[in-house]
């Protein structure tokens, strides 16, 4: 299945990300095929570029590297009913331009990463982190961007 990291795990959100034969995480978006403009996360239909008049999207896998285009931190934890860890802990975002689609991509940077780590300019790359445990007791990941290697 699509995204699936171990049989306890499953997407946060179904659909934004995949993984390849080797388990190498990428994230899905979508492309109009008229005039190429790329959107994230994915939709089937609307091009999001004021000059074209699409309605048609089609979906594909998204580059897996990029650079930091800008980054902040969060210091305080989300109000309900969104997830956040007991004790809460700060965490870095990153808004990374895409290699090859140019398309810029916020997420979650991996813990133990802070802003005081990251550069504009920065070379980044895609992996998965547990997001949070659902009520059922299945362990929710998200996309997050990493210091590339």
């Amino acid at each position: 299945m699509p995204g699936v990291t171990d049989a306890g795990s499953q997407p946060a959100i179904e659909g934004w990300w995949d993984t390849d034969e080797s388990g190498a995480p990428h994230l899905i978006g979508a492309k109009c095929p008229q005039c190429g403009t790329y959107v994230f996360p994915p939709r089937a239909n609307n091009c999001p570029s004021p000059a074209c008049d699409s309605d048609v999207l089609e979906p594909v896998a998204l580059s897996r590297r990029g650079t930091v285009w800008s980054y902040t931190e969060n210091r305080y934890p989300p109000p309900a009913p969104y997830p956040a860890s007991d004790p809460f802990e700060p965490f870095a975002i990153a808004a990374v331009q895409l290699e090859a689609e140019g398309l810029i991509v916020l997420g979650k940077v991996v813990e133990g990463t802070l802003a005081a780590d990251l550069k504009v300019g920065m070379e980044m790359e895609l992996t998965t982190m547990p997001l949070y445990t659902d009520a059922d007791g299945v362990e929710r990941t998200t996309y997050a961007w990493e210091i590339a290697k």
